[in-house]
């Protein structure tokens, strides 16, 4: 009669951890016992004294056949033994697969296989370039086909961390990469933000108590691979031991009193911690950068965190100011100093008087004013048109420019000394399209501020729209944006963004505005064309009020078409600059 060695059976549960859901029925006549089978190893099946499963009957040789399993793959081969080993009848010549409910004859005793275990398919773990080659091709499915993906980066968890429950956790289809920084990176085609975030909670219960997941998803957060890989790795950094965080979790809201900056890219967090150094120091600091990437904020955090703090912040922008008087907006004038001089007026310089002076796109200084402002800055003195006695300067001087000065000065609009003397510290602000990871943060901030202003539900921006966001130039970069997304609060018609709501020269549809235009103004009743119009008393205006409602709307017209260029939509309408610019701020556009 055949018997299972139980000593045997004991030594092989010691050496190799049994899965308990998989085991062999050993049946013989009218006896039967169970062999647990573990989830990886090999079973040595014979009458040896060292066989794993050990029997005694004697149609079995002593190292008769093995039992192997990998990732809950079993597979069984010969080891040419005397009466051979078959399954299902048939010989086995060479290893064989085993499923569950097969029946493996060794000699004359039965072996049934049963097994709940699914095969756990052995993971490649992908080099870091191998990895983001494959997400920059899903990236591009995604995009093509407006699909969504996520990114996973997982600090504190090595490759040899690799579990079967770290495997389970994810799907077949899901990549996994080998970061060179020594995370784990992976990838999940086809994902939702919803969906990616159920797969990161499991992911997080099996991972070891140190580990951190940070979640990115496209297009919610990017659809750059480098943005997409940056946005979560920040998030891991942010996230707690064994904690989940988003792109939203890194955000840094710098508090400048009356002001706040949203800053997510770690290139805007060294520059406003370079102007806080600044701030502390006495130099006058040149800001450059394209026109609305937040030159202005940058100056007033200097101005904040500087010892002149409690003075007061006077901006003059130096292109919206004719040239005759640029000079009595820098230094003031007496009363009666030239026609039309009615009253004294104090300048920028006295306004600021404690404080900090910001002289926006300084490179729009007429040549025959720059002079006069380095002689002031150079003696710390000023004096008014028409003033007999020079008044002391009492100001930190920030200037700002969109223009490269250094081009200028070679073309003689600029003079060098000048601007030797505004550079003491330069900062310069990169473009937002530099800054993909802020651009969800950002939209989604100035949406709701939008909403806020107009009383209206907060509104959520769809992936489609949002893809629209991330792929577009914003050569007016934050302004720009601004403006889209007060657009879109307007001409929104339910509680979610399309690309159909943002405005027409970022999606190239046409009809957007008009459509937008409709909606912020009454509706105007058309008279039947066959018959010839009855206009009413009431409904006569004056005419300068109706060329100003005119005006007013082709200038915000023009304003959308240009992402908020002023001098781009001045001469859309072919209007001079200096005058849209006065009358922007006439009509507070």
């Amino acid at each position: 009669m055949t018997s299972v060695d139980k000593t045997a059976t004991s030594a092989a549960r010691t050496r190799i951890e049994p899965d308990g859901r998989a085991y062999l029925l050993v049946v013989e006549g009218d006896s039967s016992s169970l062999f647990h089978l573990p989830r990886d190893g090999t079973i040595v099946i014979g009458r040896a004294s060292e066989a794993e499963l050990r029997l005694t009957h004697g149609s079995v040789s002593r190292r008769h056949a093995t039992i192997r399993i990998d990732g809950g793959v079993a597979q069984v081969a010969d080891l040419e033994s005397h009466n051979g080993t078959r399954v299902n009848g048939e010989a086995v010549t060479a290893a064989r697969t085993l499923s569950s409910g097969d029946v493996v004859a060794v000699g004359d005793v039965l072996l049934v296989v049963h097994t709940t275990i699914e095969p756990a398919l052995t993971r490649a773990v992908l080099a870091e370039a191998s990895w983001r080659r494959r997400l920059a091709e899903e990236l591009e499915r995604a995009l093509t086909y407006r699909r969504s993906l996520a990114v996973f980066a997982i600090d504190d968890v090595a490759i040899g961390d690799l579990t079967p429950e770290i495997s389970d956790a994810l799907r077949l289809i899901d990549v996994i990469g080998r970061g060179e920084n020594g995370q784990l990176l992976v990838l999940l085609p086809e994902s939702e933000r919803a969906a990616a975030l159920d797969a990161a909670r499991r992911l997080a219960d099996v991972l070891p108590p140190t580990a951190r997941l940070g979640v990115a998803t496209c297009p919610a957060d990017a659809v750059d691979a480098d943005a997409i890989v940056f946005s979560a790795r920040s998030a891991a950094r942010a996230a707690a031991p064994r904690g989940i965080a988003h792109p939203a979790d890194t955000v840094e809201r710098i508090d400048l009193g009356s002001r706040s900056v949203l800053v997510a890219d770690p290139a805007m967090s060294r520059l406003y911690a370079l102007l806080e150094r600044v701030a502390a120091s006495t130099l006058p600091v040149l800001i450059t950068g394209e026109t609305g990437v937040g030159k202005e904020n940058a100056a007033f955090a200097v101005h904040h965190w500087s010892k002149r703090r409690e003075g007061p912040f006077v901006v003059l922008d130096c292109s919206a100011i004719p040239p005759t008087l640029i000079e009595s907006q820098l230094f003031g004038h007496e009363k009666g100093a030239f026609t039309g001089a009615h009253a004294a007026r104090a300048g920028v310089f006295e306004q600021a008087r404690g404080g900090t002076v910001f002289l926006d796109e300084i490179g729009e200084l007429p040549l025959e004013m720059q002079p006069r402002l380095l002689r002031a800055l150079e003696e710390r003195v000023i004096r008014r048109i028409g003033a007999a006695e020079p008044t002391q300067l009492d100001v930190r001087l920030v200037a700002a420019t969109n223009r490269s000065l250094e081009d200028e000065c070679r073309a003689g609009r600029f003079r060098q000394d000048l601007l030797y003397r505004l550079q003491g510290a330069r900062v310069i602000l990169p473009p937002l399209r530099d800054r993909q990871c802020e651009i969800p943060i950002l939209a989604r901030e100035l949406l709701a501020q939008a909403c806020a202003r107009d009383d209206r539900a907060p509104l959520e921006i769809t992936p489609a729209a949002m893809q629209v966001l991330l792929t577009h130039e914003w050569t007016g970069n934050v302004r720009e944006l601004r403006q889209a997304m007060d657009f879109a609060a307007v001409a929104a018609p339910d509680a979610f963004v399309e690309p159909s709501d943002l405005p027409p020269h970022i999606t190239g549809a046409p009809g957007s505005i008009s459509a937008a235009m409709t909606a912020i103004s009454p509706p105007v009743d058309v008279a039947d064309p066959t018959e010839p119009p009855v206009p009413s008393a009431s409904s006569f205006r004056a005419i300068a009020d109706e060329l100003r409602e005119l005006e007013r709307r082709r200038m915000v017209e023009a304003l959308a078409a240009t992402g908020g260029v002023k001098s781009r939509a001045a001469q859309l309408i072919d209007m001079p600059i200096r005058t849209f610019t006065l009358k922007a701020k006439q009509y507070k556009l």
